[in-house]
């Protein structure tokens, strides 16, 4: 894809950052310009004309932000003209959307169109992904999009595909909780793991359907029984419970958005949802009844999209924006970045339950480290919070695990 750059003056702070090692990976080109202080925005669409404020828009987040734009060096050549070496990143990786004619699907789907990483788009569904991938193929961005219908063509999807999404299921409807979505989508999530396990066992795996208590361990256990189970490389996507609550605190406390970062460990549905709030960054100081009311309103922030939708849908822009921050997140440590953290729900040792949500670390083959400091240090609250929060989260794990080992009946 083709870029017009251009230079904007911004505040004294130039840009590096922990990306700038990165430069030796792609071929570099050199550009003159007249400018004390300027940096090229890179968006996802095309290279366009920025500001500060370009840097507190990406829906990746603040740790995530700085690798959609070209990364630099500079270095002074006279008194008014600088050099800058720019390397564009590289698309080079193949990413699978299974489910991609639905609510999160679609919106999902664009998002990762806009990713400069991603050079080929699979779309799969049962049903009508022929027009969604005939209208996101006009968009011009440099991956090309195929569209894939029925289990005819699942195989095909998946060969080579390096990330999978699967967003695919029944929606929640106002009165549903998570689990009385079980039967449909477990029965969906198995047969779709089944396929990856076949044809792209070596994928990073991003569960989205729900319940995802559930539906991990459904997916742990089917890599299991095809042999090719690796749990660094199979994540319930819980970043939209720390969207949440990253927006919810800066509102709260009037902070910069940009700045905020909430880890929430647990599960991804009602009480075993648990915002640690104590350990918001930037530190910020919460009364108690400030932390009970953000608390329950990031647990039950999928209801209340719910209800507000009146029975038109479910949380599917705000889950489609999370899960494009955890592909475009694995990405960026499947292309070589070593300074990549997300919350998610993985198989870990970090409590007494097989599956739990947390930050990790992301590297090329996966979870390369779980942030274990992040449960050290608790409140009396999110201590008492996290007990509680187990034995929901035990059963729906058991849950998940009982529907695949379940005998199959004639």
């Amino acid at each position: 894809m083709a870029a017009t750059l251009s230079p904007t003056s911004v505040r004294s702070t130039t840009f590096a950052g922990p990306r700038a090692g990165l430069l030796s990976q792609s071929k570099a080109s050199s550009i003159n310009i007249n400018s004390k202080s300027c940096f090229w925005n890179f968006n996802g669409l095309k290279a366009t004309n920025g500001t500060h404020s370009a840097f507190e828009s990406s829906f990746v987040g603040i740790e995530n932000d700085a690798f959609l734009k070209p990364l630099y060096v500079a270095k002074a050549k006279s008194h008014n003209q600088r050099s800058y070496t720019y390397a564009p990143p590289q698309a080079s990786y193949k990413v699978a959307v299974l489910g991609a004619a639905g609510g999160i699907g679609q919106p999902l789907s664009l998002l990762v169109k806009m990713s400069p990483l991603v050079s080929a788009l699979n779309l799969y569904d049962v049903a009508n992904v022929k027009g969604v991938c005939a209208d996101l193929s006009h968009c011009n961005t440099p991956s090309l999009v195929s569209d894939f219908t029925g289990p005819s063509e699942l195989a095909k999807c998946l060969k080579g595909a390096d990330v999978v999404v699967i967003p695919a299921g029944v929606p929640r409807k106002p009165g549903m909780t998570r689990d009385d979505l079980f039967n449909i989508n477990a029965s969906i999530v198995k047969s779709l793991v089944e396929a990856v396990a076949e044809n792209c066992p070596d994928a990073f795996i991003h569960i989205i359907s729900n319940p995802v208590n559930s539906t991990v361990p459904i997916a742990a256990e089917v890599l299991k029984q095809k042999g090719v189970y690796n749990p660094k490389k199979l994540f319930g996507v819980t970043t939209l419970d720390v969207v949440r609550a990253n927006t919810f605190v800066a509102r709260k406390k009037n902070l910069k958005l940009i700045d905020v970062d909430v880890p929430v460990v647990g599960g991804h549905a009602g009480i075993t949802i648990l915002p640690l709030l104590s350990k918001t960054k930037p530190s910020v100081t919460f009364t108690d009844q400030e932390v009970q009311e953000l608390t329950v309103r990031i647990q039950n922030a999928g209801t209340e999209v719910v209800e507000a939708k009146a029975g038109a849908g479910s949380a599917t822009l705000s889950m489609a924006y999370a899960a494009a921050r955890f592909v475009e997140s694995s990405l960026r440590a499947l292309d070589g970045d070593s300074d990549v953290y997300e919350c998610s729900f993985i198989q870990s040792d970090l409590t007494e339950l097989p599956f739990f949500a947390s930050r990790v670390k992301l590297g090329r083959e996966g979870v390369e480290a779980v942030i274990s400091s992040d449960l050290q240090g608790l409140t009396k609250y999110e201590q008492k919070a996290l007990e509680e929060l187990k034995s929901e989260l035990k059963a729906s794990i058991e849950k998940g695990l009982a529907f695949v080992k379940q005998p199959v009946t004639a």
